[in-house]
């Protein structure tokens, strides 16, 4: 990825350089400054799902960073374990002993989040080797209830919120250290995550951290996710920290837009976006024998095509899709015909797999946890034979940005399947999975601006010279 000439999968962007420098020389900044000083900071980087905050903290880490030991940190296991994998086989396509000396040197630079805070909790006298920290997803730090709770297979040996345990650990080190921190906005998909506030309230009680961020991280409608409440002593601004220009879709910039007006029920706004935008690529179909004809047939070359669905959308089973993705750094870096590969279009994967990793060209299959009810959107979750209505705000707000990660994936098109529900007049009617209700989702997204699969596979008519040549 970082000789420019290898792991096409996860190293192409869109040439927005100017978009990434801006926000790395920031950065730059800070850690001059922390050195300068001798002092410790946290920076904060925002942006919009897309934006590339991921792709700017590895380009620290294996880049700019390379040389001082830099180590990106993330709690999302499928990215580290598809980074670590494509990193190694880049190195040693051969495997053998070239290959377990290359996964090494990518365990040192890419760390479960958690295990590394376990670990220098349970060894309170070790200093970290890396004076700078890329702390991915930060938003999704745990608070310290989640934090301090045993496991089914593990014990806790955290005692405060992990916000606050890596301010204590990066601290031991003499002199300067840094935390970059990277925020997602609008992708909070789990309980137990603990905000920016979070993160904002134990600098402001510690009396050696400072932070830098953009004026927007205290701006947030959701209180837990504002860094500080106006401008306290402890924060500086630099919006340069800031990453509003998406550059995960290569079709347009405003795919991000329309998702927000799609999932705020907002169809007008979405229609108005999707008429101004011709190249929007997002589509919609009812049949999942045309949705994977569609979806193979995008595939040129090095594009790669996957199913996705929610976690929660337990009754795609009865559809035909029940099967979730059972190695991921297969999934991702295989490629058919081994039918391991996401491009086998057997197996999907969920909110959680996918999440800070994208594919070319993505097949969405909606389920019954999110849908349209009297002109509004209803988040649900599957117990026992039926469905329940999810009342509380919190929950609602995961299934929400669950079909905000879902929606946001794909660097080319989307394909939605909208399965076809079951049939009150079907003899062996399910109720779990009414047509109606499914009806109502499809009809939404299409007078949403969503087009038509059709209008995505159809041929274009010859230009009228060529006609007549023809």
């Amino acid at each position: 990825m970082y000789r420019r000439n290898a792991v096409p999968d996860i190293g192409a962007t869109r040439a927005d350089a100017h978009n990434l420098t801006r926000t790395t020389d920031a950065i730059a900044r800070v850690i001059a400054r922390a050195q300068a000083e001798g002092g410790r900071y946290v920076v904060f980087v925002t942006g919009i799902p897309g934006a590339g905050k991921t792709l700017c903290g590895l380009n620290l880490v294996f880049g700019a960073l390379r040389e001082s030991g830099a180590a990106f940190l993330s709690g999302n296991v499928p990215l580290v374990t598809v980074l670590r994998e494509a990193l190694a086989r880049d190195a040693a396509p051969q495997g053998g002993a070239t290959f377990q000396a290359a996964e090494r040197a990518a365990r040192t630079a890419l760390q479960n989040v958690h295990r590394f805070l376990e670990h220098h909790v349970v060894h309170p006298h070790e200093v970290p080797e890396a004076r700078i920290i890329v702390f991915d997803e930060a938003q999704r730090a745990w608070d310290e209830a989640q934090a301090t709770r045993d496991g089914q297979r593990r014990k806790s040996h955290l005692t405060m919120s992990e916000p606050a345990h890596t301010l204590e650990i990066m601290a031991r080190h003499e002199g300067w250290a840094v935390i970059v921190a990277l925020i997602g906005n609008g992708q909070e998909i789990n309980t137990g995550e603990a905000g920016l506030a979070e993160w904002g309230r134990v600098i402001a009680a510690s009396s050696s951290w400072r932070a830098v961020a953009a004026r927007r991280s205290t701006t947030a409608a959701d209180p837990a996710q504002r860094l500080a409440e106006g401008a306290p002593a402890w924060l500086s601004f630099d919006d340069d920290l800031d990453l509003q220009t998406p550059i995960r879709s290569l079709r347009t910039s405003r795919g991000t837009e329309w998702v927000d007006a799609v999932l705020s029920g907002d169809a007008p706004a979405a229609r108005a976006i999707a008429e101004a935008t011709p190249e929007l690529p997002y589509y919609v179909t009812r049949d999942a024998n045309a949705w994977r004809a569609a979806l193979r047939a995008r595939t040129r070359g090095l594009r790669r095509a996957g199913l996705v669905a929610s976690a929660g959308a337990r009754r795609l089973r009865a559809e035909g899709l029940g099967v979730q993705v059972p190695d991921i750094a297969d999934w991702f870096l295989k490629r058919w015909p081994d039918i391991r590969s996401s491009e086998a279009l057997e197996t999907f994967a969920t909110e959680y797999d996918c999440q800070g990793l994208e594919l070319d060209v993505v097949g969405l299959a909606w389920g019954g946890d999110f849908l349209r009810h009297s002109g509004q959107w209803r988040a649900r979750r599957f117990a026992g034979h039926q469905w329940q209505i999810v009342r509380g705000a919190e929950e609602q707000r995961y299934i929400l940005n669950t079909y905000r990660v879902l929606l946001t994936r794909a660097r080319y098109e989307t394909i939605i399947w909208v399965p076809p529900g079951s049939a009150t007049d079907d003899p062996f009617h399910d109720i779990t999975r009414p047509a109606a209700e499914m009806d109502a989702l499809a009809d939404f997204l299409l007078a949403s601006g969503a087009r038509p699969l059709e209008a995505l596979t159809k041929k274009p008519e010859p230009a009228p010279y060529l006609a007549q040549l023809l």
